[in-house]
């Protein structure tokens, strides 16, 4: 099993950044898939961004050269720099883990979660 917790969320204004963290217990995150979630108000949960037990990443179109993802296996945690912040980035961010290397868009794929944090962009 492993457990996931995310962090760093809050309230920022437009244009602002923030560093989300996820840090994972329970076991090592080397070989596993891991990526970031987010859930606006009454909308569905959907892909952010995606990092391979290596070096592929992905991202939603819509935060592709605004957010970052990366991992430290040695910390046993992955981050998301967003930079850029725009108020339709307000939503709940989820971390999450898959037990294959490689990295996913699709959350069903995923076998962890964790509880998510929240990120709020003001005008």
């Amino acid at each position: 099993q492993v457990q996931l917790v995310e962090s760093g969320g809050g309230l920022v204004q437009t244009g602002g950044s923030l560093r989300l963290s996820c840090t994972a217990s329970g076991r090592t995150i080397s070989g596993y898939g891991m990526g970031w979630f987010r859930q606006a108000p009454g909308k569905e949960r959907v892909f952010v961004a995606a990092h391979s037990d290596g070096i592929i990443t992905y991202y939603s179109d819509v935060v592709k050269g605004r957010f970052t993802i990366s991992r430290d296996n040695a910390e046993n945690s992955i981050y998301l720099q967003m930079n850029l912040l725009k108020p339709e980035d307000t939503a709940v961010y989820f971390c999450a883990a898959r037990t294959w290397t490689s990295a996913d868009q699709t959350q069903d794929d995923y076998d962890y979660w964790g509880q998510g944090t929240q990120v709020t962009v003001s005008t």
